[in-house]
């Protein structure tokens, strides 16, 4: 199937609630839409070059296929177990992410993904996958190529006690804070505001750096800096942050 009547019939299926109107496109600008996939590698399964083959030769030409401007793979650092396999998929709107959903309508797609798709119920390559579906922030709409010298990415999740801690921590990344990451070195790949995910509210932000050497001298500059101790004690921000989950990832 041609790419442009794939397209056609993608968004065709695309629910009224999903069209974004001229003010919601107005207000979200060129923003971009954010997945982060989570595979839970089955313990003890075999089939990872089925499910990396899968990623890399199939879901990522495919992606690029609708437009969308970033694919990484990655694994968490160490040993976790059960292994993990993240994702981070960029699309340009809410158009592409809807079409994104609705791949097996391709017939060349589907030629493609055969063998991921024969995988037999005996030897499954995962237990679940999971996604978090995040807006990009308006002071940084969208996710940025870390280049080939990146060897490790800090996925952090900041969760608020309320929509309205997080609307306000927000605020102050968009302001003032992600100015004082780049001063400081402390290189952002993206941020966004998770509007799907299992931890909302909150806002999720991914850093890369060469090492953890890196990154832990980085972050060392960013703390007693003169620019964040004035931000931090701005009653605005206060208490807009609960609790953080930090996540280090290399690439896959």
């Amino acid at each position: 199937m041609q790419r442009r009547k794939f397209l056609a019939t993608a968004t065709a299926a695309i629910p009224l609630a999903l069209t974004a109107t001229t003010a919601e496109k107005s207000a979200a600008g060129d923003r971009q839409l954010i997945e982060l996939r989570t595979y839970e590698i089955k313990f003890g399964g075999s089939g990872m070059g089925v499910l990396m083959s899968y990623l890399n030769d199939v879901l990522a030409p495919a992606l690029k296929g609708l437009g969308c401007p970033a694919f990484r793979v990655m694994k968490e650092l160490g040993k976790s177990d059960p292994a993990n396999v993240w994702v981070l998929i960029a699309y340009p709107d809410a158009n592409a992410y809807v079409a994104a959903q609705q791949l097996n309508s391709d017939a060349a797609y589907l030629t493609a993904s055969a063998a991921y798709d024969a995988v037999p119920a005996s030897k499954p390559v995962y237990n679940r996958y999971a996604s978090q579906l995040l807006l990009a922030f308006e002071r940084m709409p969208e996710v940025v190529d870390p280049g080939p010298d990146a060897g490790l990415f800090e996925l952090r999740t900041y969760e608020g006690y309320s929509e309205d801690a997080t609307r306000r921590k927000i605020k102050m990344f968009n302001v003032e804070e992600i100015d004082l990451f780049y001063e400081t070195n402390l290189h952002p790949v993206f941020f966004g505001d998770m509007i799907s995910g299992p931890f909302r509210p909150a806002l999720v932000y991914m850093l890369h750096f060469r090492d953890m050497a890196e990154r832990d001298a980085n972050w060392s500059k960013f703390g007693p800096h003169p620019k964040w101790k004035a931000m931090v004690a701005k009653e605005t921000y206060a208490d807009s942050v609960s609790n953080i989950r930090k996540t280090f990832l290399v690439p896959a």
